[in-house]
């Protein structure tokens, strides 16, 4: 019985090496397990997982043209034993970064045309650019931005 990709098989790892386990399945042949393909989560030392003569359930994920088997121990876990990936750091935003806008804001009426929300962005933007030029005059000491570059006179 030749063995197909989306089996999921019982096979015995047979050897260990730093980027993989080999596995023998109950045909006789052979397979290996790639390292990224033991666990969801980073393994440093396949060791800390896997031993020799050790049964583990395997899904057959491709077979190559030279009939090389390539095996994955995370894919024949049932759904509910899978752990979930971890979140990222793009799951927050970064410090000091603004929130991203998802839709309309709870004090905004859903029923404004396009023309209300520009004019309204638009003033919106001008208090804000106002405030910031004005922050920054207070931060160099001036009343007003300068204009240009070094004026000597």
């Amino acid at each position: 019985m030749a063995v197909e990709i989306g089996e999921i098989l019982d096979g015995k790892v047979t050897g260990i090496t730093n980027f993989g386990a080999f596995v023998e399945l109950p045909d006789k042949s052979t397979g290996m397990v790639h390292i990224s393909e033991v666990s969801n989560t980073y393994i440093k030392d396949i060791h800390e997982k896997l031993s020799e003569n050790q049964e583990v359930k395997v899904k057959v994920i491709d077979i190559n043209e030279k009939g090389k088997i390539a095996l994955s121990i995370k894919k024949a876990l049932p759904a509910e034993e899978t752990p979930a990936p971890k979140k990222t750091y793009g799951d927050k935003p970064k410090r000091n970064q603004p929130p991203v806008w998802t839709g309309t804001p709870k004090n905004e009426p859903e029923n404004m045309s396009f023309e209300d929300m520009l004019a309204r962005f638009k003033t919106k933007s001008d208090e804000r650019m106002s405030d910031l030029k004005k922050n920054t005059a207070a931060k160099r000491g001036t009343s007003t931005p300068r204009r240009g570059g070094n004026q000597r006179g």
